[in-house]
């Protein structure tokens, strides 16, 4: 693709296929995300429209899905061809840099007048044929697809006619069709040389800016150590299974995603996470492919592989983000597709107008507070040193080659590419590039509370049975028992195997094996620890946002909060002070009944993130309400919002799971633009009804799918991440639609003038494009722990190996 409206041409082509939902061509990654319906369409007719279309799609071959090896191949080529051009073409221009060297006053010429005794204006006639020939073919080729195949102009249009201009022009004067006529064979040469070279350098830049993504799939260990009946066999990665159990040593990269059934050891996650410090693993803990073992030896048993592992999700995810492009690019590509026409409207005109009014022209110019006209200006061609006609020529070849369409198009994308792709090397999955932008616009950030702002792994505290309720509100004893010390309901520990606890304890946790709710297996575990027998439930159901009702050895069971056993005719008012007690201490309190009795009361606990306050904190200095959002009750949720230093005000609890989305459409009522964060399927709605949804990584697959961003650590800092990101790519966006429109505004009216020699207008042209590259790059090495400085305009090595 030459620009963008090559990537226009791309989806429209596609569009118009049946069974295709959705397409995004991206210019600056040279890339395409397709959606289809497979049963009306396939990948070989997507393949035909685009080359019907005139452009040469790179084909999966080999039909595995992964076309990571064909692309490269592809973009080698590309370079290599590039490469050619640029050395061929810069050995033909040569000739003509030493004759205007000889142009300089002081200088003695440095070529002869004629050559084997043919005049100089023919040897430069057979230089610029051979470089229109080869250079010039390029964009002379992709003109005429653009023509032919979409009806359309695009910038190789621009650069086919201004060349071609000054090309016809010349030759006929060389020809002696136009008599005493000037020669421009030297900004032809110029012109196709000097794009050229932007061309190149363009590539590099795309192929550096893609350089983080290409990296990572290269960190994908080749082989793995397979056991099997306690053999060891080295094989390859792709004939890994789910279920396979692998070896991994010290020093080596665990092969693909899995979970470790045998030793421990600490991982460096940091391809993953873009921490350093390295997660200490053992037994049932899940670790990522391509992740090194440090130091113990791991039993690893897959349960990820291929195109389903993290690394290859992460890619997918980032290379969808680089194709879905922010609002501002829907702008962009309604300028790009008027722009080119325009331009060659306004080259046209401008011609035309000086053809027929030098003199008027040239009298407003010379009024105009500008520099020295380049090459003689107007008022030469009126005085008659140069040919009005040719002069003409010389403003339309200068009005077609300084618009750069392209600039205005590798804007957005060049700058989202390079955004995203530090964000997936930080830890951080955008959806797509148009979350980079909603994510900047925002000014609330709700937090779901278990297992966003704390740990979400609870633990079982405290078990009052009834008989204890009136004891512990009326002399706080905190029990000398062995069995029991430290675990009075007063003391806010755990009871110990007393009868009536450990009844209690049985019965709720029978109750409770049938879900999946992390309280509920808090409370498992906490039976099983303490060796108490855990029967099934003949029955079971799930009371959303209350709790639960089952049958345990024909005992009718309910687990769960004051409103589900008040429901029920159950009395919760006599444990009122211990779960009062128990919930100012941060924990959850459910009441258990049974046969419906009021039977005692359950506590479990959960931890606060240790980056929790720290990220409250950072948030709320930087402008960010921060708000939290959650089941649990109020009690708990206030003590939870004190300690990392949430406003007591904007804590909401006891929300529904199905309320949750309604919550956050409140806070959104007046205007405000939200960004929730939070990792259950309770959060699902809520994510998807947020102006951004953040998922934690360790969260639910529902979570993460009705995310727009999903943070790999589970840890809320990387919040702060995601907006540093975000601000840093949109303002990047920015600064380069300035320098896009800026130049075109301002160049423009120069060359319509016959202020600009079309050689330079071709330089610019070459140089407009490359300057987004080279600014959109300055920032690929950020790391987005802090905020990105913006400095000057900083040019960064493109020409390095």
């Amino acid at each position: 693709m030459s620009c963008a409206t090559c990537s226009g041409n791309i989806e429209e082509a596609v569009k118009s296929l049946d069974g295709v939902e959705e397409v995004s061509a991206n210019f600056a990654s040279d890339e395409a995300l397709v959606t289809y319906n497979p049963a009306e369409t396939d990948i070989e007719a997507v393949y035909e429209a685009i080359e019907d279309a005139g452009y040469e799609p790179v084909r999966n071959e080999e039909g595995d899905g992964d076309m990571t090896e064909q692309r490269e191949r592809a973009v080698e080529r590309d370079l290599r061809k590039q490469r050619r051009l640029v050395l061929f073409g810069g050995v033909l221009t040569a000739p003509f840099i030493v004759a205007m060297i000889g142009m300089v006053p002081g200088v003695p010429d440095l070529l002869p007048e004629t050559l084997f005794g043919v005049g100089f204006g023919w040897v430069e006639f057979a230089l610029a044929t051979v470089l229109m020939a080869t250079l010039g073919r390029e964009f002379l080729a992709g003109a005429y697809r653009a023509f032919v195949n979409n009806r359309q102009a695009n910038m190789d249009t621009l650069v086919a006619m201004g060349t071609s201009s000054g090309y016809v022009y010349s030759t006929a004067v060389v020809v002696g069709l136009i008599p005493e006529g000037g020669l421009y064979f030297e900004a032809v040469a110029f012109i196709l040389w000097f794009i050229t070279v932007g061309n190149w350098l363009e590539v590099r830049s795309k192929v550096r800016a893609g350089d983080a993504l290409r990296e990572l799939l290269e960190m994908e260990a080749e082989e793995a150590t397979l056991l099997v009946d306690g053999e060891e066999r080295t094989v390859p990665l792709d004939e890994v299974e789910v279920g396979d159990r692998l070896k991994v040593r010290p020093g080596e990269k665990i092969p693909t995603d899995g979970v470790v059934v045998e030793g421990e050891s600490a991982v460096d996650e940091s391809m993953v996470t873009g921490e350093s410090v390295p997660v200490e693993k053992r037994e049932d803990d899940h670790v990522v492919g391509s992740t090194i073992n440090e130091n113990g030896v791991l039993v690893v048993e897959a349960t990820k592989v291929g195109s389903d592992t993290a690394i290859q999700q992460i890619v997918k995810r980032v290379k969808e983000a680089q194709a879905r492009q922010p609002d501002v690019q829907r702008l962009v590509d309604r300028v790009s597709a008027v722009f080119v026409p325009a331009v060659i409207v306004n080259a046209v005109l401008w011609a035309v107008l000086w053809g027929l009014f030098p003199g008027i022209l040239a009298g407003f110019v010379e009024w105009l507070p500008l520099w020295e006209p380049v090459r003689g200006g107007p008022e030469v061609a009126v005085g008659g040193g140069v040919p009005v006609f040719e002069f003409s020529v010389i403003v339309l070849a200068s009005a077609l080659l300084i618009a750069c369409p392209c600039a205005l198009g590798l804007a957005t994308p060049a700058a989202t590419m390079v955004g995203s792709t530090i964000s997936a090397r930080n830890g951080v999955l955008f959806e797509g590039a148009d979350v980079l932008e909603r994510a900047r616009g925002v000014g609330t950030v709700v937090f779901d509370k278990t297992g966003t702002l704390t740990h979400g792994e609870m633990e079982l505290t405290d078990v009052v049975p009834a008989g204890e309720f009136e004891a512990a509100a009326a002399d706080g004893d905190r029990g000398d028992d062995p069995e029991r010390r430290g675990t009075h309901p007063d003391g806010g520990a755990l009871v110990g195997h007393d009868q009536g606890a450990g009844d209690l304890l049985a019965a709720a946790a029978g109750a409770e094996s049938g879900s999946e709710h992390p309280l509920a297996e808090a409370i498992v575990e906490g039976a099983e620890n303490r060796g108490i027998d855990v029967d099934d439930p003949s029955e079971f159901e799930n009371v959303p946002g209350h709790g639960i009702r089952a049958t345990v050895d024909g005992r009718e069971l309910l687990v769960g909060n004051r409103k589900l056993l008040g429901d029920e005719g159950v009395d919760p008012s006599p444990a009122a002070a211990t779960m009062e007690r128990l919930e100012r201490e941060g924990k959850t309190a459910m009441l258990v009944a049974i046969d419906g009795d009021l039977a005692g009361v359950l506590a479990t606990a959960d931890t606060v993130r240790e980056s929790a306050k720290t990220t409250v904190g950072a948030l709320q200095e930087r402008g960010f309400e921060v708000v939290l959002l959650t089941g649990d009750n109020e009690r708990t949720a206030r003590a939870v919002a004190k300690e990392v230093g949430i406003d007591l005000d904007n804590v909401h609890a006891e929300v529904l799971p199905e309320d949750k989305a309604e919550a956050v459409e409140e806070i959104q009522a007046d205007g405000t633009r939200a960004m929730m964060v939070g990792d259950g399927v309770n959060d699902a709605p809520a994510l998807t009804t947020a102006h951004v949804g953040a998922a934690i990584g360790s969260g639910t697959d529902v979570a993460i799918e009705s995310a727009d961003v999903t943070l790999m650590r589970d840890d809320p800092a990387d919040v702060l991440k995601v907006m540093n990101v975000s601000e840093a790519t949109i303002r990047k966006v920015h600064q380069n639609l300035f320098w896009a429109l800026g130049y075109n505004a301002t160049l423009l009216p120069v060359a319509s003038l016959g202020l600009l020699n079309p050689a330079l207008a071709g330089l610019a042209m070459a140089a407009s494009s490359v300057s987004v590259m080279t600014n959109s790059l300055s920032f690929v090495n950020y790391d987005p722990h802090e905020e990105y400085v913006f400095l000057p305009f900083r040019p960064i090595g493109l020409l390095r190996s």
